[in-house]
Order: C-alpha cells, then structure tokens, then sequence
C-alpha cells in the first residue's frame, strides 16, 4: 500500500522510541509465551452483563481463552500474571472519528497549516497517536490525513514501531470546491494553486476522480462533506454544498472500490441526501428532521455525534475571546448550543449509534470526556460502551478482530478502577492498556 509520508514516519519512530520503556521486540509469530489477565469484573461483550472474577488467557497477541476465577500460573507454565483482579476489565476503546494530526484549532491551527512543515506535523500526529492509546483507544477512524502522515503512521502502529492506536485511515477528505475540506479557504489569491486540492471536486467526473486519488493513496475509508462545516472559513453556513449528483458520484465510486463512505454532515438536507445514496455513516448530524430519523433506520447507517467538539469550543473561546474569525465564530457557537439535541432524537428512534469524538477540534487523549455528554444526552453507560466497542467495530469492519473478548480477537484490552457502568466518566482515568497483547500502559 502507497503511504506517501513512510520514509518521514521512519524518522519520527526512531526518535520517539529510542530508550522508551514500552518499546518491545516483535512477539513469535506462533506458539507463543502466555499471558494470564486476571479481572475483577469481565465486560466481555457489552451488551451483556458483566462477568465476575475472571481470567483472560492471551498468546501471540490475541485471546485464546476466557476461564472463570482467577487462573494463576502453574496452569500454565511460564506465563505472565497481570493482576487486574481489583479493577473493571473491558475490551479497547474504538474512536470512530479523529484527526490526529494536531487540535490547536481556531486562528491557531489555521497558522500552524502554513507556518509548520510536514516533519512538525508528523511528530504531532505521533504524539497524539501515543496520548490516544494511553487514554484506552486501541483503534482509531482518522477522518482526515494532512500530506500522507496518519496514512504512514498506521503502518508505523499497526507494526509497533510506534506507540499509538490501530488506524483506520480517510487520506484526504473530500467536498466541493470552497466546501468544508478546500484547504484554500481564507488565503488570498496567490495561493490558490500552490496549497493542495486535488481532494476537492465539482460534477460527476471530477468527483469520481477525487474518490480514486485517495483509493491510490492507500486510502481505507472514503470522507466527504455534503455540508458546509463550523470550523470553514466561510460564512456560507452548514446547509447542503453539494449536488445530487456530485454526492452519488463520490458514494457510489467509494463502494465500487469496497470502501465504506463516512459523510460530515450538519444540515438535515445534506444528512438526508447522504443517507438516501447509501452513506455509511453520518458524523456529527447536528440537525434532524422526521425523514432523518426514517432513513437512519431504513438504510442502517450509524450516526457518530462527536458532541465532544463543544468542549474544544468552550475552552479555547475561554482562553481566547478571539480564538476563531469572524466567519466562524457565529456557527461555534450555534455548534454549543445544540449539540446533543440530535442524539436525543435518535435513541429512542433506535437509530445506531458509534463513538466519535472529533479529537483535534477536542483534546487528543481526553476521546472519553465524550462517554458522559453521550450519557447526558439519552445514552445509558452500558450503550455509551457499546457505541466505543461492538457498535464502532462493526462501523470499521473490525468486528471479527476487536469490539469484544472473545476467543480468536486481538487482545486490546483495558481496566479502569471503580464501576463504568454505574459512572461512565471512570472510563477517562484508565490505568491499563493492553493492544495485540502488548502492554502499553500499567499502574
């Protein structure tokens, strides 16, 4: 697969992991030592009710077995102990929707675009990728790459040359021209044709086009925008931005090559007609409308809330009255205002739902503050879990591989202390962190 930035990536893996403590030769490729993890409750598949002392057998990187009560060693001779048995075990976090590359945001991360060059930009996204794991996100859906570097840094994860999450990644994302992704919005004129935008595109052909330029790229999930976005510097709101045509064209190119289509969408013109033309996810979904709630449920795509972006809004306009532009400012805070009131909507409609936070306009590594504005908006903690493990899995195509413990799954496994499904928010101090049976994080 073509990952544009690998030979950048190498050189940040090789300064980040020299002397580091969680750098770790690759495990046999079979038959490999065992690892026994020893849980004080088991949230083996959420869902169901939570199982109590238990034990996880895990070998080369995935789960073998799952025993009742604590298993010690001398049943398998030559196995590690990890001692969880006081803490809340449950599977790795899933966030479907991130961008990993920085969360400065507002004025700040506009100048970052243009005065930081692609090795800066290369050792953010390392960084957040390594904040993300600690927090207990074992995978991750980058909806958004900025010069090839998440696409290079899933190979760097995926091989654990770098500490970070498995990433499920967008290449470029995808609209019209002065839609959401134009990445030349707000500069003059004399940069329109020196900032990258072969990822925007207008009518049919082109925009068939701009879906094959990602798939070239090693693209693993095709991102457009039939709305307008809050953060574009573009006072043209967050109505639909984008033809009918235009729309089938990028939806129906992206599943001709396999690829799910995750679809940014504010406006319920822009929702509806995603939904009608076979999007696989709606992110963000700020407004609903009876025919939204309909056409959730007939074509069964997830809606991924991010309401989490509020709270990268509040903070930075916190510290910075003038943090965003002009042109921005209005739709941020519109944004606060009403986020949360679709997902009020869509549970008790049985619309499904997964976990995305939108981390870059949020906080990198705080992805769980999430869980309890998802629960203040209609979710109960066991459904909120669902939405981060089974739900975003099968949004991913991971089902078969992460989501829960079960015999033959990866092992991305965390524990927590105290009860998630009685407070969610312990779910943001996690205290173990384990992904294809490596241990990244102990305490």
């Amino acid at each position: 697969m073509n990952r544009l930035a690998a030979g950048l990536l190498g050189v940040a893996a090789s300064a980040l992991i020299a002397g580091a403590a969680w750098a770790q030769e690759a495990a046999p490729a079979t038959e490999g030592p065992v690892t026994l993890i020893q849980a004080g409750r088991l949230l083996d598949r959420p869902g169901r009710a939570p199982r109590g002392p238990s034990t996880l057998v895990v070998r080369d990187g995935r789960i073998v077995e799952i025993r009742d009560g604590f298993v010690d060693a001398s049943a398998f001779p030559g196995a590690t102990v990890i001692d969880q048995r006081e803490r809340f075990v449950l599977p790795g976090l899933i966030d479907s929707h991130v961008h990993l590359v920085n969360d400065l945001g507002g004025q700040a991360g506009f100048l970052s675009g243009v005065t930081d060059n692609l090795p800066v930009h290369a050792y953010s996204a390392a960084e957040n990728a390594r904040k993300t794991l600690m927090a207990g996100f074992t995978t991750v859906r980058n909806l958004g790459d900025e010069g090839g570097v998440t696409l290079a840094l899933s190979d760097e994860t995926a091989a654990h040359r770098l500490p970070g999450p498995r990433i499920i990644d967008a290449g470029m994302s995808i609209s019209t021209t002065s839609g959401h992704m134009d990445g030349r919005l707000g500069f003059n004129d004399d940069f329109r044709d020196t900032i990258p935008h072969d990822n925007v595109c207008n009518g049919v052909e082109s925009c068939r086009e701009a879906v094959r330029i990602q798939v070239g790229r090693g693209a693993d999930v095709i991102k457009i925008a039939t709305t307008g976005g809050v953060n574009s510097r573009i006072g043209a709101g967050v109505g639909a931005q984008m033809f009918e045509d235009e729309a089938r064209a990028l939806i129906d190119t992206a599943h001709l090559y396999g690829l799910k289509v995750a679809v940014h969408a504010h406006g319920a013109d822009g929702i509806d007609m995603a939904l009608r033309l076979g999007a696989d996810s709606i992110e963000h979904g700020t407004i609903f409308d009876d025919d939204t709630i309909r056409l959730f449920r007939e074509s069964g795509a997830y809606y991924v809330p991010t309401l989490s972006t509020v709270n990268g809004y509040i903070e930075r306009l916190a510290a910075d009255p003038n943090a965003y532009p002009p042109e921005v400012l209005p739709k941020i805070r519109w944004r606060i205002e009403i986020t949360g009131r679709s997902l009020e909507r869509a549970v008790p409609a049985g619309v499904k739902i997964a976990f995305g936070t939108d981390a870059g306009v949020s906080k990198h590594g705080r992805n769980a503050d999430e869980f309890a504005l998802m629960v203040q908006h209609g979710m109960t903690p066991m459904t909120a879990i669902e939405a981060a493990t089974v739900n975003a899995a099968d949004l991913l195509g991971l089902s078969a591989e992460v989501g829960t413990l079960e015999p033959g799954k990866r092992a991305d496994v965390i524990a927590v202390d105290g009860d998630p499904l009685t407070d969610v928010t312990v779910l943001t101090d996690v205290d173990f962190v384990m992904r294809d049976g490596r241990v990244y994080r102990s305490e």
